[in-house]
């Protein structure tokens, strides 16, 4: 059987190594997964997705110069649902970010929910912009005190 960029076959994993899966093919051919075309997830281990004997849909994404298979796993299948907005991460909190420099992390927005549409999200970043630039004045103002203090 002759394969072709694109078709979808049908194969049982016969070797698992630490870069991917050999797939045994109809017509004795044999291909190979790469370790990033087994799952849309991150992969670190091969065996925490496939074992040995495992029946699997592959599709062809290459045929090399030296007629070897490289095979899809993910490919074969549509992609996962992606999660709804609201789901995703979380909002990143709105106060000043803790550099190190500073020893506290005061957020004068504790967890308010999450904003829906435009005008809010646009709203929380004004407010957040506006917290900022006082703060930001806060530290000048402080500052060219302390360098007026020593120089006469």
């Amino acid at each position: 059987m002759e394969f072709e960029v694109g078709s979808v076959v049908e194969g049982k994993v016969t070797g698992i190594t630490k870069f991917g899966a050999f797939v045994s093919l109809p017509g004795g051919k044999s291909g190979l997964v790469h370790i990033s075309e087994i799952a849309y997830s991150y992969v670190s281990e091969v065996s925490e997705h496939l074992k040995e004997g495992q029946e699997v849909k592959v599709k062809v994404i290459g045929i090399d110069d030296s007629k070897r298979i490289n095979l899809s796993i993910k490919q074969a299948a549509p992609p996962p649902a992606r999660p709804a907005a609201s789901n995703q991460r979380p909002a990143r909190p709105a106060g000043p970010r803790n550099d190190g420099n500073r020893a506290s992390t005061f957020n004068p927005h504790p967890a308010a929910k999450e904003p829906v549409d435009f005008e809010d999200r646009l709203k929380q970043f004004m407010q957040a912009s506006d917290s900022k630039l006082s703060e930001l004045r806060y530290i000048e103002k402080k500052g060219s005190s302390r360098r007026g203090n020593g120089r006469r």
